[in-house]
């Protein structure tokens, strides 16, 4: 089983936002789960996933992400 990794590069490039926005995340505990290695940052796709898929909503006014995924 290969697991694959994305960099800031490429997951700020997926999401269409700044590779800055994701360094502040990581500095504010949210955004997906993230893993050091050697001193690089990446990301698991399965860690990103599960993230995407909790930031469905349904309308405007369903609660936002809150840190940990809970609502």
């Amino acid at each position: 089983m290969s697991i694959k990794h994305l960099n800031q590069i490429e997951l700020a490039d997926r999401w269409n936002l700044s590779e800055r926005t994701l360094e502040r995340w990581r500095w504010l505990g949210e955004g997906p789960a993230f893993m050091k290695l050697g001193g690089r940052v990446v990301y698991r796709v399965e860690d990103i996933e599960a993230f995407e898929a909790n930031q469905m909503r349904q309308s405007t006014t369903e609660n936002t992400y809150i840190q940990g995924g809970a609502k």
